[in-house]
Order: structure tokens, then C-alpha cells, then sequence
């Protein structure tokens, strides 16, 4: 705990994630809590991982990383199916034909599914180059480009026009959720709180419970910026993100485990702990 005894967490500031903030920021919890909010992921899981938070909303990861890490249960930003935030966006092509990718590097899950998919779906592997998530930029460089969060959502939205080298081009999007799906049959959880506390210091599923009854309003706050209809963006919230872990989702995480230490991308598959 900090010095005054209240209970630090980090999550990003993306609009999946608001629903389970939003009691931190506006509802019950709020003042009981320090929230520190950063657009990266990657951000929450290095203050956990440097013990400067009590807990983080983080890739999942995270937790084959960070020793002495406990996921918090039930609690998620997840999708059964599509989930719109997270894709590869290419200069037209088929995935098969992408020979080089740009890689936003704020959330390490979806670089690492994002390669599982080519190594163990594709059959191949590109050329992998980090950027900064700039679509015009990403797709100057390479032949596709992975986005996630709220700059995924913006792409998908805006449609389908573009710069590549010198020239406009057609942006066309894969959903790295539906491909998953296609592939395994299950959904995917791409984030989860997480502490290395003995005890969950926060009451995170009654945070996301009373955040989920104010996605009406949440919606209304990030519209604008997002470049969604309002109605749109509530099926976004509610259709697409799922923050509750289902039996498909679980099996899903365990899946993706198995096949990032099948592929060398982590080098032991970690027993999860979870702290309740």
C-alpha cells in the first residue's frame, strides 16, 4: 500500500477499459482508490511488475512474466468473438501474401497472438518491425501493421483509405479475436487485473459491476473522440468486450499459453494463481 494507506492500481485509458474504472473515477469506489491511467498497457504491467502499484489491469501476459503475480478472477477485457480493437490492418493483401508487419508494442498479448497466428495458423513467419501505432506510418514501412485499443477502433471505423510508401492505398482489416476464433473455437482474454499483493486489495467485480451500468454514458464520452456512433459504440461495450471470463474464454487463455511456449515465445508456460 502507498503511505496513506490507500490502494494504488494502473490500468490503461482505452474505452474497453472504462467500464471497469469508471467506479474508481465516478461511482462508489471513487477516493478510495489511487488510478493511475496511461494509454499503454505496457505501462500498468511495468508498474506492477516494479511493485509501484497494489494491482494493474494488464495483458495477460503479464502474468509469465512477473514473478509472484496473482490474476484476480472472473475479472477481464476479453471477446468471444470479435472484438474490433485488436487487428492487422494490410495494404489490401491477404494475410498469406504480408511478408513484413509493424507491431504497436503497448500491449505484448496481442504481439505474441499476433505472431502465433502466422507461425501456427499461416505457416510462415514476417518480418517483424515495433513502431508507434501511426497507421500511415506503419503501413509506409510494412506490409501490415497490428493496432490495438482505441487507435484499432478508430481505423476500423474511419474506413478503408490510407498512405503506403507514396500512394494511397486500400486499408483492409483482420480482427486478431475472429481470427483466433476461426482457428481454435474459442474466445480470447486479452487483459486481466492482476497483483502481487497476498489479498486482492480492490473489489474489482463490484467495480466492473456498477461500471457496466453506466455504458450509456461511457459510450457518450468517448464517442466523439472515437468517431463511432453512440449506438454503435454501446454495442462495442457490451457485443464485442466481454468483461467476465466464460469457459470458452478460459480455455482459450490456457491455449494461447500452450502455443506461445510451443512457438518459444515465452520459455515456460507458468500455473496461473489467482487471488481471491
Amino acid at each position: 500500500m502507498n503511505e496513506i494507506d490507500m490502494p494504488r492500481i494502473a490500468a490503461s485509458s482505452y474505452s474497453n477499459t472504462a467500464p471497469l474504472v469508471w467506479s474508481f473515477l465516478y461511482g462508489s469506489q471513487h477516493g478510495r482508490v489511487e488510478l493511475i491511467l496511461d494509454n499503454a498497457p505496457a505501462r500498468s504491467a511495468e508498474l506492477l511488475s516494479q511493485d509501484r502499484v497494489d494491482a494493474a489491469l494488464v495483458p495477460v501476459i503479464a502474468s509469465q512474466f512477473i514473478d509472484g503475480v496473482r490474476l484476480i478472477p472472473d475479472v477481464c477485457v476479453g471477446a468471444a468473438k470479435s472484438v474490433r480493437s485488436v487487428c492487422i490492418a494490410t495494404k489490401g493483401c491477404e494475410l498469406e501474401d504480408v511478408r513484413t508487419v509493424s507491431l504497436d508494442v503497448s500491449s505484448r498479448t496481442s504481439v505474441l497472438l499476433t505472431k502465433i497466428i502466422f507461425r501456427e495458423f499461416l505457416g510462415f513467419e514476417p518480418e517483424w518491425r515495433e513502431a508507434r501505432p501511426n497507421i500511415d506510418a506503419m503501413l509506409t514501412e510494412s506490409d501490415a501493421a497490428l493496432l490495438i485499443g482505441d487507435p484499432a477502433l478508430s481505423i476500423v471505423v474511419a474506413g478503408h483509405s490510407g498512405k503506403g510508401s507514396d500512394r494511397e492505398v486500400t486499408i483492409r482489416t483482420f480482427d486478431l479475436a475472429e481470427l483466433w476464433h476461426r482457428y481454435t473455437g474459442n474466445g480470447f482474454v486479452f487483459a486481466m487485473w492482476m497483483t502481487r499483493r497476498a489479498k486482492c486489495p480492490v473489489d474489482f467485480a463490484a467495480a466492473r459491476d456498477e461500471g457496466l451500468l453506466h455504458i450509456s454514458e461511457i459510450a457518450s464520452n468517448y464517442q466523439p473522440e472515437i468517431g463511432l456512433t453512440r449506438d454503435d459504440m454501446i454495442e462495442y461495450l457490451t457485443g464485442n468486450i466481454s468483461y467476465s471470463i466464460d469457459e470458452s474464454m478460459r480455455s482459450g487463455m490456457e491455449l494461447y499459453f500452450e502455443l506461445a511456449e510451443k512457438n518459444g515465445l515465452i520459455e515456460t508456460n507458468r500455473r496461473l494463481e489467482f487471488v481471491y
